[in-house]
């Protein structure tokens, strides 16, 4: 299988969002700019829109499905949120009292407040005040121990999820008096008062990134910098967790495609699928696009080749690198750093998503023609 669409928009794609139709995307070519491209036909984009109002690189973007406000954050501490009016996008600044840069940002899902992760250690809770007509904050302090890296809104609106580098994953109440009700699904006291750690994970030794929540909010799943990633059920007082080793370069994002299936992107340029058996139990199944199902042994054979090649010469190496593209696809040629959803919000499936990373490359994955080789996990 491989990707449907693949276009290269910049020499380097920091972050990127999609429109709640899937017709167009905002992205951030490495700079201070979000570029707006929508599609004209499979292999054509044109640009409609450069949205220009931050001073340094925007680090994270997210295009609210409801409501289609545009929310972006960078190293500058700013956050905006741009509304389309009358063909332009029009910023609002949102006020963070960041010092130091703001580095991911997400809508909760009932889009009336969103969280930014940064790096003073502080996540942002932002959320619309009417009456001075303005987005404000309330922060979530003296929780981290280091740079917040990722966030996830559970499906009930309320909990949050963090992941930092100093190695650990945090659930948070983000109950606000005014914005949010108690029938939120809100399952205990705890969750009903604003910056309550409900939980906090100690599985990693390295740097955490990329958490996201299962579609019904019952699993968690987050990636390490040591090659791991790591699945959570029932979170609360007593979680169950579990952990898998991957003998491949480490994990930057990963995304629920259903309750028992997950796609893992990073530095090794390929999507990775794990998958949970009966018994609830994950592990790696496959690359995706690979043509044939390399065996341990091969791979380890690989690995020596690719090493002996650095040192003796040109030849071993571009041997390796031929057995390579047997064996895994070749859509991204640099690190992956985010994947995005392309299927309606609250679906339990996702068939289709999106991959962007360094090589400044957007592919458009579809997984219908792969439900026979993933199995009943899809």
């Amino acid at each position: 299988m491989a990707a449907v669409d693949v276009h290269r928009f910049a020499e380097s794609i920091t972050c990127h969002a999609w429109s709640p139709d899937h017709s167009m995307v905002a992205l951030c070519p490495n700079n201070t700019e979000v570029h707006i491209y929508k599609s004209l036909s499979q292999d054509q984009w044109e640009r409609l829109h450069v949205l220009q109002k931050h001073d340094q690189i925007v680090s994270g973007i997210d295009w609210s499905s409801k409501s289609n406000k545009i929310v972006t954050v960078s190293h500058d501490r700013n956050s905006y949120v741009w509304s389309l009016e009358a063909g332009e996008w029009v910023p609002t600044l949102v006020i963070l009292r960041l010092n130091r840069a703001a580095l991911c940002v997400q809508w909760s899902p009932k889009e009336n407040k969103f969280a930014v992760g940064s790096g003073a250690k502080t996540v942002c809770i932002c959320y619309y005040e009417q009456e001075n007509n303005w987005w404000v904050s309330k922060l979530i302090r003296k929780r981290h121990e280091s740079s917040v890296t990722s966030v996830a809104w559970h499906p009930n609106n309320i909990l949050l999820a963090t992941t930092s580098t100093d190695g650990k994953c945090r659930v948070f109440s983000t109950f606000i008096k005014g914005v949010d009700t108690k029938d939120s699904k809100a399952a205990s006291p705890a969750e009903t008062k604003f910056g309550e750690q409900i939980l906090q994970l100690d599985l990693s030794y390295s740097w955490a990134f990329g958490v996201k929540w299962s579609p019904t909010g019952n699993t968690l799943a987050y990636v390490g910098h040591s090659s791991m990633i790591y699945f959570v059920d029932d979170v609360g007082p007593s979680p169950l967790a579990q952990s898998v080793a991957f003998r491949d370069l480490p994990l930057r994002d990963v995304l629920f495609i259903s309750e028992k299936m997950v796609i893992g992107v990073g530095y090794d340029s390929n999507p990775m699928v794990f998958a949970s058996d009966d018994t609830g139990i994950w592990s790696f199944i496959r690359y995706i696009g690979e043509k044939k199902a390399a065996s341990s042994n091969s791979s380890y054979s690989s690995q020596f080749s690719e090493a002996f090649g650095k040192f003796y010469g040109s030849q071993s190496k571009s041997a390796t690198a031929n057995d390579a593209s047997e064996s895994r696809g070749g859509v991204h040629d640099n690190c992956i750093n985010s994947i995005v959803s392309l299927s309606k919000a609250g679906s339990p499936k996702v068939m289709r998503f999106s991959t962007s990373g360094l090589d400044g490359k957007i592919a458009i994955w579809d997984l219908e023609n792969m439900e026979q080789e993933l199995g009943n996990q899809v």
